[in-house]
């Protein structure tokens, strides 16, 4: 049976936050809220949590589980040849609504779907979602929605569709918009924006004039 906190309440959220870490270290799923929308989240370093998402979600291995990260500092131990437009950019706008598809580190023991050797890594800004990844480290984390259907603003449009799949939802109330993380890649010479979302590809060209837009 999931269980559900309202972080708005100061008891509530303690509690909340204790839970939703302790379900992540067992390889369960929680759902957090973002500066976007609702993510569900798991131990990005457990394939079994990451299979047990995408399959929540009805997702296939080929739309890999982006990365939410606590603190710039993490991406340390994850990616590798990250630029120093890479860094501009993490220094610009996070924590926030950017998205870097990054290389991943060689050595490291996980499976996120087929990434072809890359990860997709933000920092939320939100401080939920931080005090979690700050407790649990780098968690897999994707929209809380079943495939096809709109991406959850509250906490409810997130159980009503997720239901007891998840072991802890924590509601922190509306979040501030739907409009989607923008997505940069930054594993070639000339970051690439992917996808334009809540940063716009102007605002991108004020830290990196030559960043170039996928067709």
């Amino acid at each position: 049976m999931a269980r559900r906190y309202d972080t708005n309440d100061a008891t509530d959220r303690t509690t909340g936050l204790r839970e939703a870490a302790s379900a992540v270290r067992r390889g369960e799923l929680v759902v957090l809220p973002t500066d976007t929308v609702y993510g569900i989240g798991a131990d990005a370093f457990s394939s079994e949590a990451v299979h047990d998402l995408l399959e929540a979600k009805g997702r296939g291995r080929n739309m890999p589980t982006p990365v939410l990260i606590g603190s710039p500092n993490t991406l340390h131990g994850l990616v590798t040849d990250f630029s120093e437009l890479a860094w501009e950019l993490v220094d610009a706008f996070w924590p926030g609504a950017l998205t870097l598809v990054a290389k991943h580190q060689p050595s490291l023991q996980w499976d996120l779907g087929d990434t072809r050797g890359t990860v997709a890594v933000r920092m939320p800004l939100h401080p939920v979602a931080i005090e979690l990844l700050t407790e649990v480290g780098p968690m897999a984390v994707s929209s809380a929605n079943l495939t096809g259907h709109p991406s959850p603003e509250t906490c409810d449009a997130a159980q009503e569709m997720l239901g007891d799949s998840v072991s802890v939802y924590l509601d922190g109330g509306p979040t501030p918009g739907n409009v989607p993380s923008s997505i940069v890649d930054v594993t070639r010479e000339v970051p690439l924006l992917l996808r334009a979302g809540a940063i716009s590809a102007d605002e991108l060209r004020k830290v990196v004039p030559d960043l170039e837009v996928a067709n």
